[in-house]
């Protein structure tokens, strides 16, 4: 029986002023895009966002 590696791979990340909706946005693209194997995440340090982009084997 073959098990997935769950390997994850950061593929890039972007900093923004803080925006309260960002995470609207990135629950919006994890529902919609991971069947293609993306996963998004957010990050906030003081009054910066940072959001990362995944590849998720």
């Amino acid at each position: 029986m073959d098990q997935k590696t769950g390997k994850i791979e950061l593929i890039g990340t972007q900093k923004i002023k803080v925006n309260p909706e960002l995470y609207k946005v990135v629950d919006f693209l994890n529902k919609n895009l991971k069947e293609y194997n993306l996963m998004f995440g957010l990050s906030k340090k003081e009054n910066i966002m940072t959001i990362s982009v995944y590849e998720v084997e």
